[in-house]
């Protein structure tokens, strides 16, 4: 059911960039006026996920997810019917609000699940979530059918009022039927499967089925790194800008490919699902990576791969080829990074909701604040190719930030480990030193023993030649006494000769 609501937010996320000239058309705005709508959806997703980190720890977790997914039912199928900016931004941050509950919530109760051996089941969350963004522009534009064509689209859209304006928007009415039901097509069928993956949380919800989770949670032994707050700020960075450039790459390369470089309407589209595409399909493959591979290679891997990719897109951006391939590369290598990022702090820290609460603020604010600066210099520099400074940007960034995290993270670790083997070493020492004392004292007292058995060798010695000597005196006086022997007197000596030998 997880891995259903995460499909469900990929598709929520990622439905905002194919349709974005749709809305602005129902709006009567141009793109970089309607930009600051990622401003509300990100401050709703902002809200939501400290609204979610505090009500995870007290709440349902089930009951939580159900109530966020039904919101985000309802925000869906509003988003359509607005027809002014206002309104459309405040229903992109109620709709927020909604998708950061479900974000942190989704996070914890897989972190409460499985602790530090989670990597596989994250990866797994947020390859279904992958998979939703990879499907949402082929709804769109593919499934549905294109709406107004993008072949007269040029650099001064970015600029000048939309085609095709609305009487309704123009007459200043809050809601109304859209021009284009295509539009309303894409945003009514997600919204109805979160409608049913609601529903099926609200029933596991009244089977009471999370008690096991809670108490497994609970049984956790919960671990605090040296540095908490410091690896707590870093990885709000790493978010800010990772996230950030994510959601900007995918929400404006449909608009970039049809005005900076002149695609079609469903070249564009294509060119947007081979981001989420290859997106999807590594985050698949980050599954089994993260049963050999430590979260912290794959971030380093996706580090490089995300650098090499924007630096190709920078230098050829209007090469129609190199947009492909570095497009592909590009989302391949930002798969796996936020699931790996999750890992890997869970390594050295326990994360709880107001922990994972911070961490996804620092997402929700690089979701806000980068494409709203990139809608508004796009507008002022249509020229220039900014989406991809700003993806470039933010892959040095990341690049920069990890490595001070790991060093962070393992010197406390390093000094515990150099400790521990000053005290093993002196353990040795300790106990070798014991075992020559022991091997010493057990040659003295052997020594002792053979001392004491040598005089007691040396006594029975002495007392058997006193004994024979004794005897032998005996046996002669007793011969000068009778100077005849008979045979008689012979015998009669020999009992007391043995009596005495047997004394003796």
């Amino acid at each position: 059911i997880l891995f259903s609501s995460f499909l469900g937010l990929g598709l929520c996320v990622a439905i905002i960039g194919p349709t974005f000239q749709d809305l602005a058309t129902n709006v009567n705005r141009n793109i970089s006026s309607l930009s600051f709508i990622f401003v509300g959806r990100a401050f709703g997703y902002l809200s939501g996920s400290v609204i979610g980190g505090v009500l995870v720890d007290v709440m349902n977790h089930f009951l939580l997810l159900g109530v966020s997914m039904l919101a985000t039912t309802v925000g869906l199928y509003l988003v359509p019917f607005c027809k002014t900016a206002v309104l459309l931004t405040i229903m992109m941050s109620v709709f927020g609000t909604s998708i950061g509950i479900l974000d942190t919530g989704g996070n914890v109760l897989i972190l409460a699940l499985w602790g530090d051996k989670g990597a596989p089941h994250l990866q797994a969350l947020h390859f279904c979530f992958a998979l939703g963004a990879f499907l949402a522009p082929l709804l769109a534009k593919l499934a549905l059918g294109p709406t107004v064509s993008a072949e007269n689209h040029t650099e001064s859209d970015f600029h000048h009022p939309a085609l095709n304006r609305s009487s309704d928007a123009d007459s200043g009415v809050l809601f109304g039927v859209p021009n284009d039901m295509t539009l309303l097509w894409a945003y009514a069928v997600i919204g109805t499967y979160m409608f049913v993956v609601s529903v099926i949380l609200f029933a596991l919800f009244l089977k009471n089925s999370s008690k096991q989770e809670k108490e497994r949670a609970s049984a956790q032994t919960s671990r605090r790194a040296k540095y908490h707050n410091a690896l707590l700020c870093l990885l709000f960075m790493f978010f800010f800008f990772y996230v950030g450039a994510e959601v900007t790459y995918g929400s404006y390369v449909f608009s970039f490919a049809t005005t900076h470089v002149g695609m079609k309407e469903s070249e564009a589209a294509g060119l947007n699902s081979i981001f989420w595409g290859t997106f999807a399909a590594c985050r698949g493959l980050a599954i089994f990576f993260a049963t050999c591979l430590r979260p912290g290679t794959m971030i380093v891997l996706s580090n490089i791969g995300s650098l090499t990719s924007s630096l190709f897109l920078v230098l050829f951006d209007k090469n129609p080829v190199c947009l492909w391939i570095a497009t592909s590369v590009y989302g391949a290598s930002m798969a796996a990074t936020f699931p790996s990022g999750v890992s890997w702090i869970e390594q050295y820290t326990t994360i709880h909701g107001k922990s994972a609460a911070f961490f996804v603020i620092g997402a929700a604010l690089g979701e806000m604040a980068i494409p709203a600066m990139i809608g508004i210099f796009q507008g002022k520099y249509p020229d220039l190719p900014v989406v991809l400074y700003a993806s470039l940007g933010a892959s040095v960034a990341t690049g920069v930030l990890f490595p001070v995290m790991y060093k962070l993270a393992t010197s406390p670790l390093n000094r515990q480990r150099k400790e521990n083997r000053k005290s093993e070493d002196q353990k040795a020492l300790l106990s070798s030193s014991g075992l020559n004392e022991y091997e010493e004292e057990n040659e003295e007292e052997d020594a002792e023993k053979w001392n004491e058995m040598d005089f007691e060798v040396i006594e029975m010695n002495d007392t058997m030649r006193h004994s024979v000597i004794e005897t032998s005196g005996n046996s002669l006086t007793e011969s000068t006494s009778s100077p005849v022997n008979t045979g008689n007197s012979h015998v009669k000596h020999l009992p007391e000769t043995r009596t005495k030998g047997t004394n003796i």
